[in-house]
């Protein structure tokens, strides 16, 4: 859904309204706060960069932390405010949501598998995991549960609102209950005809991860990614709604409990419906240096990596378009190079890991969207990845 971020002027975002520690107001009469684009110690100058993330935080985001690497120059910085309750700085080594760049670790992990033989991309995921998935999902090839061909529809989850959802936020989420609610319904389209950009793919991805290793999806990743690289700050908070470690707070614009419109705190949300989809955190520094590992070949090697930097040869499900995501990746043309990475929106949070195929240039970044879910790209995200990489 949509919500109504144009509503909210940066009024609201007012430092030290004596208000309860979960809501702020739409509108205050205080000055908004605001804090300059800061670069790390010891950095360059980025005027493009700075002016990116200056003057938060606003009506779209209330915090911003960047860092762009490669061989053509790195920068870090970051930009508005802790929390909006004490409008202190943002903590630039803070841990966030990072959505569905968990699902470049599944991928990671499953093409590893690939690798040593242990998951075949061309067979079939009804072969590995008979008891779950039905008959009528029998053609669909683990490649097509990666690249988001696999034609499964989305499961049902309680609530259309963004209100309705937050009522549930604690709800607990089996993924194995997901995969059935999707399957028994009708298939959207033969596998491997169309592309619709999908969690649930990836949720039997990370089923089977399970299936064939006799380990926790969890697990797998830490001892095939996050322990080789020495991500410490990144993990999965499974059923703890909380981000364990230091984070800046992530705000959603709603309906409030007096009916007006304004901004809720949204850092405590159960992530259990991403699972091996999106329930990962993790920091810029983690993020930045899983990115170039990947790129250079040092977790998925040899041809297999390949598959990350293929789009399948269809049109997406729902505007026909040319297919922009391959096994973890989307693709972009900025500037008239390719850009290849993944974007991910929990509620408060906005993230997205990028790079060059070459690995030139990469940007990893978080940023504190009041409408994370809207259909929209931040202005915030979008002015990121323009000031890196340039305009489409």
């Amino acid at each position: 859904m949509k919500t109504r971020t144009r509503l909210l002027t940066t009024a609201a975002l007012v430092v030290g309204v004596a208000v309860g520690p979960t809501v702020l107001p739409a509108a205050a009469s205080a000055p908004a706060a605001s804090t300059t684009a800061r670069p790390a110690t010891g950095q360059s100058p980025n005027p493009a960069l700075e002016a990116a993330i200056a003057g938060l935080p606003t009506s779209d985001a209330t915090a911003a932390l960047v860092r762009v690497g490669g061989t053509e120059g790195t920068w870090h910085g970051s930009s508005g405010v802790h929390d909006l309750r004490t409008g202190r700085p943002a903590d630039p080594a803070g841990r966030f949501r990072a959505g569905s760049v968990t699902k470049v670790f599944t991928a990671a992990v499953a093409l590893q598998l690939a690798q040593e033989g242990r998951l075949d991309l061309d067979r079939s995921a009804r072969s590995y995991l008979p008891e779950l998935i039905p008959a009528s999902y029998g053609g669909v090839t683990v490649r097509q549960l990666l690249n988001h061909t696999h034609g499964i529809p989305a499961p049902d989850f309680p609530g259309t609102t963004v209100e309705e959802w937050y009522a549930n936020r604690f709800r607990v989420h089996d993924p194995r209950g997901m995969v059935r609610s999707a399957t028994s319904k009708k298939r959207e389209f033969a596998p491997g005809e169309r592309q619709h950009y999908l969690n649930i793919g990836y949720t039997v991805a990370g089923l089977l991860i399970e299936r064939v290793t006799h380990d926790s999806y969890e697990r797998q990743v830490a001892r095939r990614v996050l322990g080789p690289l020495g991500l410490r700050d990144t993990s999965f908070p499974g059923t703890n709604p909380r981000i364990t470690g230091p984070h800046n707070h992530g705000y959603q614009i709603m309906r409030l409990d007096d009916g007006t419109t304004g901004l809720r705190d949204v850092s405590v949300w159960g992530s259990t419906d991403g699972w091996a989809a999106g329930d990962i955190v993790s920091t810029t520094a983690d993020l930045e240096r899983f990115t170039g590992a990947l790129f250079r070949g040092r977790i998925v090697r040899g041809p297999l990596l390949q598959e990350m930097f293929t789009l399948p040869e269809v049109t997406d499900f729902k505007t026909g378009k040319p297919a922009a995501y391959s096994a973890g990746l989307s693709m972009k043309v900025l500037d008239g190079r390719e850009v290849w990475g993944k974007t991910g929106g929990r509620w408060g949070y906005n993230a997205a890991i990028a790079s060059t195929r070459n690995g030139s240039r990469t940007l990893v970044y978080s940023v504190n969207s009041t409408d994370a879910k809207g259909q929209d790209m931040n202005r915030t995200a979008e002015a990121l990845m323009v000031a890196t990489y340039g305009r489409p």
